[in-house]
Formats: C-alpha cells, structure tokens, sequence
C-alpha cells in the first residue's frame, strides 16, 4: 500500500509517500481501501513529535477516512465486501489502507460523496460526544465554539443550530466569519477585535454561554470560565493556547459550573463504539437531510500532505483538508 512515512519528527518537508506492506485485519476488524482521508490539527503535533499514536495503533499518521469495504476479519458482521464506509481510526488514515475496529466504522451518509465523507468522522464523533453526550446541550440553549472556522466549529455551528441551540461562535479574519454566519451562527465574534465575553453577555441579556467548546486551552480558561451562565459546562478540547493557566474556582463555584478536558484518540474501545454508533443514529439523519453540510476547504493527492499541513498550520483553510490516495 501507499503510505505517507516520515524519518524523523519535523515540519511539513519531513512527510514523504512511501511503498508499506498491506495490513491485515484480526478479529473484529475491517479493512477499508481508502478513497480519503482529513488533516486534523493531533496530525500536526504528531508529525512534530509532541502526540505519538496510543499503544497499539498505527504510527502512521490520520484519524480518520472514507472507503470501500476490503476484507473482513473473524467476527465481524454486519458490513459486506464492497460497502462504502467512514471510519474514525486512531491512527493510519494517511495511506491507501487501513485497517479498523469494526465499531468504529460507520456508514457514510445518505447523500454524501465517498471523498467528502472522510470530512466526518472526527469531528462528528468530536461534536456530538463533548457537546451533547458530555455537556448535554439542549433546545434554547446558548452555546459558543471557538474556532468556528476550522474543522470542529463549522461542524459544531450546523449541529447546535440543527438541535435548536443559540450558537455564538469566534474567528479571525472576515471570509471566516461570513462563513460561520451562512453556516447558522447568530453571532460570529472577530476575537481580534471585539471581547467574546462582554458580546455573548450582551446577546443574551447579562446570562451566558450554557456550553462552551474549547480548543485554546489555558489561553482563554479564565475568560471561558466568565462566560459561563449558571450551571454552564466548558468543554476543553485543545491546548492551541497552552496547557497551564490559573482558575479561579470561586468564580466557578459561584455559577455552580463544571469544566471538562476530554480526547478523543485515547478512549478506550468501547466508549469509541458508542460514540461512533450515537454519532450514525443521531447526526447522520441531520447530514442526510441536509442539515449539516461537510465543509471542505481543498482536496489534495497523498503527495501534496505537506501543503495540506501548510493550509492548516497557516489558519486559511475554511472546514477540512482531505487527501486522496
């Protein structure tokens, strides 16, 4: 198989596509040929060196890909040679093969290209387990993603507004948030230039931000935490801004808040299953009937990986950067 490798950690000029000996699938896993996979911000601190693959996985990078379905592995049921499917993977998605948990393979949903649905998975599973299984977030509710441009947040903005939440949302530059204003975002914040904190308050009459989806980390904790309404939930997801700040628990204390860090690579198995089956009885209906839409900024051959790092890395891609084989 076509696989991307690199010799040493390093920048985006470190990836280079080689020639690996095919997987094979074991009990309980499926190998899928891969019609694409997505760059995702864990690629990058992988390549770097700082995010190595859990024990057991592929060091190949990519969590996750589109595909037909190849072999079967002892056990599995359900999926027959052939079928077209999305995955979450913990590794190994940068490559022409892969092979998968049978639980963490979905089907792609109705109305979805086999390419664009490597746009899914990850931040499907990402959204939906951190915003409703984790904050459960409810009709009404206001919620606020930071990074409403990326990947996570044009995701995060159509499902919220699908499930008939108030969605704020923050970005830097103005192709970004004309972006998360088409995509439902009743207010999207410049961070530049305006203070998130004082917009949300004002919007919503001095309550807050019942859940905020975090991927700054220490950066915005303090100003996450004051955002809050009373009984809000932040969901820390990313350490963009660094992985130690201070909190003050008396303010946290005084809104009767709750703040959570999660991963998703790291979980085990089965909390995995059950997010990816959530994520096909619960988001898939929503994308089918056109309520969420996969939004994808490029689509580039497995050669070019170190200029889809680049557009990431960079902050000008809008949604996701896939890679096809």
């Amino acid at each position: 198989m076509r696989a991307v490798t690199q010799a040493a950690p390093g920048g985006p000029e470190t990836l280079a596509v080689t020639e690996l000996p095919d997987p094979t699938p074991g009990p309980g896993e499926i190998l899928i040929d891969v019609a694409a996979t997505a760059v995702n911000r864990a690629d990058l601190l992988q390549r770097q060196g700082f995010y190595p693959p859990p024990p057991g996985a592929s060091d190949i990078i990519g969590l996750e890909c589109s595909g037909t379905v190849a072999a079967l592995g002892a056990g599995v049921s359900g999926w027959t040679v052939g079928d077209q499917v999305c995955a979450l993977l913990a590794g190994g998605g940068y490559a022409s093969r892969v092979v998968v948990p049978e639980g963490q393979v979905m089907p792609v949903p109705h109305g979805v290209d086999l390419v664009t649905a490597a746009a899914l998975p990850e931040v499907a599973c990402t959204v939906w387990s951190n915003v409703f299984m984790v904050a459960g977030l409810r009709p009404d509710d206001v919620f606020l993603v930071h990074g409403g441009g990326g990947g996570i947040g044009t995701f995060a903005i159509q499902l919220a507004r699908a499930c008939g939440a108030r969605v704020f949302t923050t970005a830097g530059s103005e192709e970004k948030l004309a972006r998360c204003r088409e995509l439902g975002a009743e207010r999207a914040i410049n961070y530049r230039e305006e203070d998130f904190v004082e917009v949300v308050r004002e919007a919503t009459g001095g309550e807050g931000a019942d859940v905020v989806l975090d991927n700054m980390g220490a950066k915005y904790l303090a100003r996450n935490v004051e955002v809050l309404a009373d009984e809000g939930r932040l969901v820390v997801i990313g350490m963009q801004g660094g992985t130690k700040a201070e909190l003050d628990l008396g303010r946290l204390l005084a809104k009767r808040g709750a703040v959570v860090a999660t991963a998703l690579r790291s979980r085990p198995l089965e909390s995995k299953e059950r997010i990816c089956a959530s994520v096909a009885e619960n988001v898939w209906p929503l994308v089918a009937d056109g309520s969420i839409v996969p939004v994808v900024s490029a689509v580039l051959p497995l050669e070019e990986v170190g200029e889809a790092h680049r557009m990431i890395e960079s902050g000008e891609a809008v949604g996701k950067v896939l890679l096809t084989p």
